[in-house]
């Protein structure tokens, strides 16, 4: 906890800070009411989970500046044990799903995501920004009834979807839509340029403010928040989730969990890589794994529908001069007071400044770069970089960053596996002949290693196989190694296996006794066993 204390800082620019908070608060609105919709709950379960993980995380997780709230990501998951079992067994859920992420936390697995290759980043940028993107086309549509939003339309969530299935506005409604919209992303592109003034007010808040006043001015007939729900509301109250405490419980919650708890860490986990890039500092991926647990836990008591980082609020606050843990902290206040207080200003904002605020967003998010250097980079990256920003569009954020690291995994497998080669010359002074392995040996080389030595055809009946210039990775390997002692031993002939690691040797079977230990010149590196078992051998 003293450690925690320590590594707790306020603000540096209380100014910046809370101006900051206030825009990504009025940012944070909609977006828990359209998720809470998604989830099939009340949109009061959605705000309240943006307050109570905005506020958490940004007092206890490992990156200060970063927004946490209700996401669209965790929201398509909820949707089906709401359906069949309850809101009560979904807050269970986002409850074990907290547990989870904090023994992610305190195991330290969340430095797991250096794992995660460039390419992957950048789809998972460029994805996440289209997504926005095409979220925002929603506030170009007619308001459609929460109840008109189809289990099977949540479970097989597609972003793409919005474009295709109709219901726009018409005539002066889009007009109007598309006129403040427009006013708003120029706002927010010129008012920095104004002297003085430009930078010592959010761009972001001021575009909001002028915009809502000219709606609310001229009387305007636009959409507003107030036109998807009612915020009005009082505080959380404490709510032990209403399910029996059995296994069979356990048994229905725990999948939706893990999910929650996955796509929760590995959304944060990057948002948190991507602002270390923007700002140049570093974030701790252990404690910001702790500080979406305690707000998921802390959401599971209170009837919440729990959360994790939010790319879109997190660049707005970015973007706005917002740093300290102070920005994170008055977004959460703010979101509460709106709740309490100021409800009935709050739903008359057009959703026209908001969508115009995230279409600049977006235009920030997105890796313009990434498209530039396409035919510059090796074709595996590019096809990783489409791969994951298509795949996070056309399903899920979660299941695009796995696939990316799968792929890009195998790829530099069959890269390395390219890799090793042996050399081979006959020892006159000894009479033997002397294979040399270069490169790394493992589960994607080892054919090589086997067409490369002939046990059958060898001439000399004295062989070395020296390893000094290779590495040995795996189990793989090493039943390669063994099945070609047993090849020798069955020709009748003698091998020699040379500056292997004392590892190797341990972990070999039938070329245990073949290996010449040579303390001074053979290597000293482990190797990844798939067996346990096979350490004690």
């Amino acid at each position: 906890m003293l450690r925690l204390v320590r590594r707790f800082h306020l603000t540096t620019n209380p100014r910046a800070d809370i101006l900051s908070g206030l825009t990504v608060a009025l940012a944070l609105v909609p977006e828990a009411i359209a998720f809470a919709f998604v989830a099939k709950l009340d949109p009061l379960v959605g705000l309240y989970a943006a307050f109570i993980v905005g506020l958490i995380t940004s007092v206890f997780g490992g990156r200060s500046g970063m927004i946490s709230g209700a996401t669209g990501a965790m929201a398509v998951v909820m949707v089906g044990i709401v359906t069949v079992y309850g809101p009560e067994y979904l807050f269970a859920a986002v409850l074990l799903a907290g547990l989870i992420q904090i023994l992610c936390g305190i195991s330290h697995m969340g430095k797991f995501i250096r794992l995660v290759p460039y390419p992957v980043m950048l789809g998972f940028v460029n994805g996440l920004a289209i997504v926005i993107f095409l979220a925002q086309l929603g506030q170009f549509k007619k308001q459609i009834e929460p109840s008109a939003h189809t289990v099977e339309d949540a479970g097989h969530h597609s972003a793409i979807d919005v474009i295709f299935n109709g219901n726009w506005l018409q005539g002066t409604s889009m007009q109007l839509m598309l006129g403040l919209t427009l006013l708003t992303m120029a706002l927010i592109w010129l008012f920095p340029k104004i002297p003085k003034i430009g930078k010592a007010i959010p761009a972001t808040l001021v575009s909001i403010m002028v915009v809502s006043g000219l709606v609310i001015g001229l009387d305007l007939d636009t959409k507003t928040v107030g036109d998807m729900a009612s915020i009005a509301g009082g505080l959380p109250t404490f709510h032990i989730p209403m399910v029996p405490f059995t296994l069979e419980t356990f048994m229905i919650i725990l999948p939706v969990a893990v999910t929650l708890a996955a796509i929760g860490l590995i959304e944060s986990l990057l948002t948190l890589t991507l602002i270390d890039e923007m700002t140049e500092t570093r974030g701790r991926t252990s404690q910001e794994c702790i500080g979406q647990g305690l707000a998921n836990t802390t959401c599971g008591i209170f009837g919440a529908m729990g959360g994790c980082a939010m790319i879109g609020q997190s660049m707005i606050n970015i973007k706005s001069g917002g740093r300290g843990r102070l920005s994170g902290i008055t977004a959460a206040l703010a979101l509460l007071a709106f709740i309490l207080f100021a409800s009935t200003w709050i739903e008359m904002i057009p959703l026209a400044a908001l969508t115009g605020l995230m279409f600049m967003v977006v235009i920030a998010t997105f890796a313009w770069a990434s498209v530039r250097i396409l035919n510059k980079i090796p074709k595996e990256d590019a096809f990783v970089i489409l791969l994951v920003t298509s795949v996070t569009v056309a399903y899920d954020l979660a299941i695009a960053v796995i696939v990316g690291v799968i792929v890009s995994a195998l790829v530099y497998a069959w890269k390395s596996a390219n890799k090793m080669w042996v050399t081979v010359w006959h020892n006159q002074a000894d009479g033997n002949k002397v294979y040399k392995i270069h490169g790394p040996l493992f589960f994607g080389s080892i054919q090589n290693f086997k067409d490369e030595i002939d046990p059958k055809n060898d001439e000399e009946n004295d062989v070395v196989i020296d390893f000094s210039h290779a590495r040995v990775w795996d189990h793989s390997a090493l039943e390669a190694i063994d099945a070609m002692a047993m090849k020798y031993q069955e020709a009748g002939k003698t091998l020699h296996l040379v500056h292997l690691s004392p590892d190797c040797a341990l972990l070999l079977k039938n070329a245990k006794d073949m290996v010449e230990v040579n303390m001074i010149e053979d290597p000293h590196y482990g190797v990844l066993v798939d067996y346990a078992s096979e350490i004690k051998q």
